[in-house]
């Protein structure tokens, strides 16, 4: 039986060979432990379709160096706690190369100790903390822009078209805090302070008591920074109150789930974009990215789309750099030796001191239809 087997193995290798076909046959496991159930579900799903894109491609083609990517995917239900334990079984069991697109400002946090440990790179999290930009971590390398750049740019344009009544309502975690400073430099760039600021349970959200303050402060503008299903509740009670104030988040909740969750109250809701309008197809990497979702019937790109085909564009040319056999440490070296490399009309360079990435901050509406809009 084994020399039949091997006999076959051979004959399938020939024949692969003489149609010119591409062979991938080792794996570069790259670990993924992000929230595929609970609060960010939405979001996480389409992140990972997204990176999954690139990925399948790339294996078509014949994977890097002939080495095919597999991305190993575990579920940490948006729990900081379990996402340790997940990158742990990652780290030593699976012997991932890289983590990537972990989701969540205290969860990349919480696996820091880790990284330095077994020296192992935590490339694009889906996440724009300043604390994971500054100081550099040497073994974090950011994709998209900051929070703080996108809530900064949320004030400043509501203070543009003439909103001065703007409440702050965020989660109580250190994603909500970063959040909250950068809205504040926006407030402060238009001479402007908050009407009121307010914090929620990330576990068990009440918005109860701060619904009747935005009501009763006749709020015009409510920034709320939080998961989805947290932003979709604390609307529809802000609506259920009486008050029509403008609802502004940031690029967490970019997802067609989270329009979805927010059914009838996502019309006219403020989303700030970290990456070139889905539906531009002038921009190359909307375009590539779209030709491929098509191929592989997923329909149209989203935005958390785009944030996950561009982590893994990233980290594809990284392991291109890391030569034929890859290690943790040459990925590291090969990414930090970025210089304006071309994702798709979209350039990003990293060095020993820079670690940010892409700093492309932008504003959307929904659309009665569902759609964002620029």
């Amino acid at each position: 039986m084994r020399s039949i087997t091997r006999c076959g193995n051979a004959l399938g290798l020939w024949a692969a060979l003489a149609l010119g076909a591409p062979l991938a046959q080792a794996q570069i496991v790259v670990g993924q432990t992000s929230g595929f159930t609970g609060p960010v579900a939405p979001g996480v799903k389409e992140n990972t379709e997204g990176a999954k894109l690139y990925f399948d491609h790339v294996n078509a083609q014949g994977g890097v160096h002939g080495q095919r990517i597999e991305l190993v995917s575990l579920d940490d239900k948006f729990d900081p706690k379990l996402t340790t334990e997940n990158a742990k079984r990652l780290v030593l069991e699976r012997h991932a190369i890289a983590l990537f697109l972990v989701r969540g400002t205290p969860h990349s946090e919480a696996i820091k100790p880790l990284l330095d440990e077994h020296k192992v790179p935590l490339v694009a999290p889906s996440t724009g903390a300043m604390v994971l930009h500054k100081p550099v971590h040497p073994w974090i390398f950011n994709v998209r822009a900051t929070y703080q750049r996108e809530a900064s740019k949320a004030v400043t344009h509501l203070a543009t078209i003439g909103m001065t009544r703007i409440a702050v309502v965020h989660v109580d975690d250190s994603f909500g805090a970063d959040c909250a400073i950068g809205a504040q430099d926006g407030f402060d760039k238009a001479k402007m302070s908050p009407l009121l600021i307010e914090k929620f349970d990330r576990a068990k959200p009440d918005f109860t008591t701060i619904v009747q303050k935005v009501r009763s402060a006749d709020a015009q503008a409510v920034l709320m920074f939080g998961s989805a299903g947290a932003v979709s509740d604390g609307t529809r009670q802000i609506r259920a109150a009486g008050s029509r104030a403008q609802i502004v988040t940031v690029s967490n909740n970019a997802s067609g789930g989270f329009i979805k969750q927010m059914g009838e109250h996502a019309r006219g809701t403020i989303v700030t974009q970290v990456f070139p309008y889905e539906r531009s197809l002038s921009a190359p990497i909307v375009k590539e990215a779209s030709d491929l979702a098509i191929k592989a019937n997923l329909g149209e790109v989203t935005p958390a789309m785009l944030e996950g085909y561009a982590g893994a564009k990233v980290l594809v040319e990284g392991l291109r750099r890391a030569g034929p056999q890859p290690t943790r440490a040459r990925l590291q070296q090969a990414l930090e030796g970025f210089r304006k490399v071309d994702i798709g009309g979209l350039e990003l360079t990293y060095g020993p001191t820079d670690h940010t990435g892409l700093e492309y901050a932008d504003l959307s509406i929904i659309t009665a239809e569902g759609k964002f809009r620029r």
